[in-house]
């Protein structure tokens, strides 16, 4: 399990990049502009939790606490949540599929975050 959310951060990281480039090159012949804004929001955030995995990880190697390994999973389930949802969402119509019903997954995404950002001040302090 040691090193399990920084490779995950990584793999997150990239595929960000990855899409933030396709957003960027690709999508802005398909998209209009209010959609390609949310699956920039989407990448954005993608990419925000994808550090926040890393330190996570990182904070794991040096500290023996079960928020941590809370947190990264929480920020895993948020960026899948949050960021697929906007990623769907923004590229619904160039799909020809109504997903709507996807509004209501957003908000649970980033609350997954912020539950994983406030579990993250709990290890502060301690030392394996």
């Amino acid at each position: 399990m040691q090193g399990t959310f920084i490779r995950l951060g990584a793999i997150f990281a990239m595929t960000a990049v990855v899409l933030g480039a396709f957003g960027a090159h690709a999508l802005k012949e398909v998209l209009e502009s209010a959609q390609l804004e949310t699956f920039e929001i989407g990448v954005r955030y993608q990419f925000y939790h994808a550090l926040g995995l890393i330190l996570a990880g990182l904070l794991q190697q040096h500290l023996e606490s079960k928020h941590l390994h809370r947190t990264g999973w929480l920020f895993v389930a948020g960026i899948c949540l949050f960021s697929g949802s906007l990623y769907l969402l923004a590229a619904q119509d160039a799909l020809g599929v109504n997903l709507s019903w996807l509004g209501p997954v957003t908000p649970i995404g980033g609350t997954l975050f912020i539950i994983g950002w406030g579990l993250l001040l709990l290890p502060v302090g301690k030392k394996k």
